[in-house]
């Protein structure tokens, strides 16, 4: 039996830039780190004793004869991408719910593609989970996805990822001094709206949206450059990092009419006005966890004004996606 852990990510700047049909043209960039949520996956070689090959079980429960009948478009993939063609259990669980804004589908894909390897006795690399995950959402199933959400997931950590050129990705972790990287996560502050949506929906527009929106593309960009600038700075500009945060959600809020509506603005003028430098809808947009950054002084008023929301206090995870169980248990 193997269990692979697998960490989501909140994404702080640069998204939308990482999608192909921007990046292989015009290069790409973002700034994410992974956090203490997780997406769990049990798999183990299926014993022989029932009627049927393939047993998965998620929000629905599949019992197969092949792996062509599998529903869940994401096994079904990852299954014929690792060529197993013995019988698989696999079960899946997760600290947050699915269509939030954590990058949860492209993280279940991480962790299914990571818990496969070891159960084939293989051990990827971090780079090999990421792209092969891409490749699985991208290629294989034509989900409208970028690739910052499987990199975040694979490599783990706070990180600026460029996307685009000879190496496609290039990960650099953001090295902070303890203090400074402390005071960072005590700015995050993560609200569950409540809201679900399909993000691939949200995206397909936002990526037929890109000839028109070149110029605020770039704009981000510079953006990601700009708080790379401000966290690296030996002064502590964490205020410039919260009001960068703010112009780009202005911004992203106008690629797509999807992307926010009357309730989500609401809540975020609602966080800056109890004291929030600036913040975003995590993800594609729609629905899903609102993050803010403050100071800690001023997030008990944040809390107290969003009291309808439930708050969800995240640390950042440095370790990406692991396999903490591992047991050889094949039977027949």
């Amino acid at each position: 039996m193997i269990i692979s852990r697998t960490p989501f990510r909140v994404s702080f700047f640069g998204g939308g830039t990482d999608y192909p049909a921007w990046y292989r043209e015009h290069g790409g960039a973002v700034l994410a780190a992974s956090i203490n949520k997780y997406c769990y996956i049990t798999c183990r070689y299926l014993p022989p004793f029932h009627a049927f090959k393939y047993l998965i079980r998620y929000y629905k429960r599949e019992e197969t004869q092949t792996i062509e009948e599998i529903q869940h478009p994401a096994v079904r993939a990852c299954l014929k991408f690792m060529e197993l063609d013995d019988g698989v259990d696999l079960v899946h669980h997760a600290d947050v719910p699915a269509r939030s804004g954590l990058g949860s589908s492209s993280t279940f894909t991480v962790g299914l593609l990571h818990a496969l390897y070891a159960l084939k006795h293989e051990m990827p690399s971090k780079r090999q989970l990421a792209v092969n995950a891409i490749h699985v959402e991208q290629d294989l199933i034509r989900e409208s996805v970028g690739s910052q959400d499987q990199t975040s997931a694979a490599f783990g950590g706070f990180n600026r990822v460029d996307f685009g050129g000879m190496h496609e990705i290039l990960v650099k972790p953001l090295i902070l001094p303890p203090e400074k990287m402390d005071r960072l996560q005590q700015h995050v502050m993560l609200f569950f709206t409540g809201q679900a949506r399909t993000a691939s929906e949200i995206a397909k527009v936002q990526i037929e949206n890109i000839p028109n929106k070149k110029t605020d593309l770039r704009q981000m960009m510079r953006l990601t450059d700009q708080a790379e600038a401000a966290l690296l700075d030996k002064h502590d500009r964490m205020e410039d990092f919260g009001r960068l945060l703010h112009e780009q959600w202005q911004i992203k809020r106008g690629m797509s009419s999807q992307i926010t509506n009357s309730d989500i603005d609401a809540i975020y003028q609602t966080g800056i006005k109890a004291g929030a430098l600036g913040g975003k809808l995590l993800g594609a947009g729609g629905g899903g966890f609102m993050m803010f950054f403050a100071a800690p002084e001023h997030q008990p008023a944040i809390k107290a004004a969003l009291h309808s929301l439930l708050y969800v206090p995240v640390q950042f995870d440095f370790l990406g996606s692991q396999i903490v169980y591992f047991h050889q248990d094949r039977v027949g």
